[in-house]
Formats: C-alpha cells, sequence, structure tokens
C-alpha cells in the first residue's frame, strides 16, 4: 500500500512538472506475505517463511535497477519495507560494476537495518538489508548483486554512511562497529547540524564510487511529520531537516538512485506521510522555495 499512497499523491506527475522525464511506472510482483506464510508449513518464523521470496523480489527488482542505470535514467523505488533496498542497490552495483565502478549509499534510517538472520531478534527481513549488502548473513539474499554479474560484496563499508540513527540493538551496534560503517545518530546531528553530517556523508558516498544511491526509510523523520509509519522512534529529524537533506543531496548532483520505503498508509493520518516523502523525492531532484 505504500507505493500506492505515493502514487495517490501524484509523485510522477510532480516529477514532470519539475521537467524530469518518467519514462516508466512500473510494479515488481511479490507474492502476498500471509500466502507466504501458509505455505511455510511447519511456521518457522519469518526468516525462513519469507526470506526465499523477498530474496526472488529483490532479484527482479536488481535487474530493472541495472538496466535503468545502465540506460542513464535515475531510479526511484518505492516501498513497503527497507528490505527492497537489497534490490535496488544491488541492481546500482551491478550497472556500476560492470564499469569497474563502485556505489556510495547515503542510509536515512532510525535503525541500522544490519542485522543478519542469525542476530536478528525479531527475524524481520526488513532490519537486515544493509548487513546483506555488506555481505553479511544469507549468502543468496546478499549475493543478489553477484548473481547478476555484479559484485560481492554489493556495496565496502568504507562507502556507507547511516544518517538519523536512534534505535539500534546490541547486534548492530556491533556490526556498526566491527565493519566500519559511518554512523552519524541523531545526537551527532544535533551538535553538529544537518549540513555538516549530509556534507560529511556525501563525501564518505562519494570518494571513489560513480556517484550515491541514497535509502531513505521515513522512519528517520520524526513521527510528529511522518506518522505513517511502521516502526516510530521519536527524536527523529525535523520536517525542515529532511527537506534540507534531500536539498544537499541534489545539490551535490551525484544522487545515481533512490529509495522510498516504509509508509504505511493504515497507520497514517490523511496520507501526510505519503505527501511528506514526495515533498522529499521532490528536493531531492531539485524543487527550490525559490
Amino acid at each position: 500500500m505504500g507505493p500506492s499512497a505515493l502514487r495517490v499523491a501524484d509523485l510522477a506527475k510532480r516529477l514532470e512538472a519539475l521537467g524530469h522525464v518518467v519514462e516508466t511506472d512500473d510494479d515488481v510482483p511479490a507474492p502476498l506475505p500471509e500466502v507466504l506464510w501458509h505455505l511455510a508449513s511447519d511456521r518457522p518464523g519469518p526468516v525462513s517463511a519469507f526470506l526465499p521470496a523477498i530474496t526472488a523480489t529483490c532479484t527482479e527488482l536488481a535487474r530493472a535497477t541495472a538496466d535503468a542505470i545502465t540506460a542513464g535514467a535515475v531510479p526511484i523505488t518505492i516501498g513497503g519495507d527497507h528490505s527492497i533496498a537489497a534490490g535496488s542497490i544491488a541492481g546500482a552495483a551491478t550497472a556500476l560494476g560492470q564499469r569497474g565502478q563502485r556505489v556510495g549509499v547515503i542510509w536515512l534510517d532510525a535503525h541500522g537495518d544490519i542485522n543478519t538472520p542469525k542476530s536478528s531478534l525479531s527475524g524481520n527481513v526488513h532490519g537486515m538489508p544493509l548487513a546483506h549488502l555488506l555481505g553479511h548473513g544469507d549468502p543468496s539474499f546478499a549475493g543478489i548483486a553477484a548473481s547478476l554479474g555484479g559484485p560481492l560484496p554489493a556495496v565496502l563499508p568504507g562507502h556507507v554512511a547511516l544518517v538519523g540513527a536512534r534505535d539500534l540493538d546490541v547486534a548492530e551496534r556491533e556490526h556498526l562497529r566491527e565493519w566500519g560503517v559511518k554512523t552519524f545518530t541523531m545526537r551527532t546531528i544535533d551538535e553538529r547540524g544537518l549540513r555538516a553530517v549530509m556534507e560529511e556523508a556525501l563525501a564518505i558516498a562519494g570518494t571513489d564510487t560513480a556517484g550515491v544511491h541514497v535509502s531513505m526509510d521515513l522512519d528517520w523523520v520524526d513521527p510528529v511529520h511522518a506518522p505513517g509509519v511502521g516502526t516510530p522512534v521519536a527524536g527523529g529529524a525535523t520536517y525542515r531537516e529532511a527537506h534540507l537533506a534531500m536539498e544537499i543531496v541534489a545539490d551535490s548532483g551525484r544522487l545515481l538512485g533512490l529509495d522510498v520505503v516504509e509508509v504505511n498508509p493504515v497507520l497514517d493520518s490523511q496520507n501526510r506521510t505519503a505527501e511528506l516523502a514526495v515533498g522529499l523525492v521532490l528536493s531531492g531532484f531539485g524543487q527550490r522555495i525559490i
């Protein structure tokens, strides 16, 4: 329902009004989770029940994003949960890897999404995509880019910046430290300011890479402004901080692709979160106040 909410908010038309050409607006089909759970007769838990289907869906998404980048387009992936980034970013890594280049990643999120099936307390796959892009965890999920002729790991830790974190579990803290992922918590943003943080994040993700893929979970924004998310955490980015982050990305000229995830209309109020998400996409693609 998240993609539908952004479509209702006229994402494509509003991008076109900015002067961009929206070439396609296609769905990547995914099986319904309740059907997957029913088929898992021994009910082993979320990872075993859902990970194979999520891997297959993300592989199709990776093909689509790789084709878009190869054709010179900038893919925007709108989704349900953040597990889809394992596909979109793997696709970017695949397309760039064929040119001998790497992709940098800015991960805007209240959470780390850097668990593995072994370390996860919940078993929810949407808490695992970054770990797998870095080559850890389930071999098939971590190897999507490699299965399409891309690199393994899809992303190098020195090319990743996590921005907005404020809800990390013990294993995620250990992984971020051990694997060398630069993490800018909300405290860092409070102390240094959003501009300084985003400029450093862009430097990290942009050094020795072809450009930057931004993976934006709407729960990086404070739930006062983005109530329609599945795992809200108080103390996030303000409305203006969120727009400034995307405006700074636009000014850099380095944007290769964008994910917009975790918009949940069931939890939203009058489509506020989807409207905010569309506004942030527009800021990332050059919309200015004046």
